[in-house]
């Protein structure tokens, strides 16, 4: 890691030393916004900024992300985790505290396209992306070079589907090594199996264009362009052993028209993939989506 981007980091992770951020979803019911509240005074706690969402006041969900900032918040965490597993019981609560200093550890997968790879480096050298990208991954070597330019290992792994099982045993072993909270797919080329995504539910982000369920499989940018598509644009996920149908975290889409032929609607489908999963990954590192079933709440 180059050593500017390392002070970044370090001196994020001072400035918040004593904030948290806690996500709650739960049946909804009065006092529940109440009693949050009044826990996190009892800690001394200044909540900074505080969003809800109910599906139903009458029988709904209740969706809860409130972000605070605590004196001696480390001090702190095991009896304030300890204490609140009362209020979390008494409301039917699934929740999650998490703390903003305590940066989650990235690894990115990648194979021949690096433009979302190159977005994602972009933001996380420019303090857009507060996160330790630990570990590159690739079934091809075309990104060595960016990822060694960074100073951030690089791990090439052969995968296709004959070597399918060898290959993500290899993978699951630098997962572990190198400690990773969450899984980027820059463009990576490879189906993954039922074992690799039941080992990280809810961490592996996705990124492909947006033309599903119309044009599945190969050449989806040729295809849309016999056909005339008007819009075009990408969407980033989480995944599911159901390809390409996990819960949704963002979607952006572009107007075409007539003279775009199909490099030119490549082109642009690069540049809304880039976007696209650039904010997913941020809202993801910054704690704000709750996943409710097949979808997603993003506050």
């Amino acid at each position: 890691m180059k050593p500017y981007i390392q002070k970044q980091m370090q001196a994020f992770q001072e400035q918040n030393r004593n904030r948290g951020r806690l996500l709650i979803s739960c049946p909804d019911q009065p006092g529940i916004v109440a009693t949050v509240s009044r826990f996190l005074f009892e800690y001394n706690a200044n909540i900074i900024e505080s969003s809800q969402y109910s599906t139903n006041p009458e029988g709904g969900i209740f969706f809860m992300r409130v972000e605070f900032e605590c004196p001696g918040l480390s001090q702190k965490a095991k009896e304030i985790e300890q204490a609140f597993e009362e209020i979390a019981e008494q409301f039917s609560m699934k929740w999650k505290l998490s703390y903003v200093h305590d940066l989650k550890r990235t690894a990115i997968f990648v194979s021949k396209e690096l433009h979302c790879l190159l977005e994602l480096l972009w933001e996380w050298q420019s303090g857009g992306l507060l996160t330790d990208i630990a570990l590159i991954v690739s079934n091809h070597e075309d990104a060595r070079e960016t990822a060694e330019s960074f100073g951030i290992p690089f791990c090439h792994v052969p995968a296709n589907k004959e070597n399918r099982a060898e290959a993500e045993a290899q993978q699951l072993r630098l997962l572990e090594e190198y400690k990773i909270d969450v899984i980027i797919l820059a463009r990576y080329m490879q189906i993954l199996t039922p074992n690799f995504v039941a080992a990280h539910p809810n961490r592996i982000i996705n990124i492909h264009h947006s033309f599903l369920p119309a044009f599945i499989g190969a050449r989806p940018y040729e295809r849309a362009h016999e056909r005339g598509v008007k819009l075009i644009g990408a969407t980033s996920h989480y995944v599911t052993n159901d390809l390409d149908e996990g819960p949704i975290i963002e979607q952006g889409v572009e107007r075409v028209r007539h003279h775009h032929n199909v490099e030119a609607l490549k082109k642009i489908g690069r540049s809304i993939e880039r976007s696209v999963l650039a904010r997913a990954v941020k809202w993801h590192l910054e704690d704000r989506v709750i996943v409710d079933r097949n979808k997603t709440i993003v506050f």
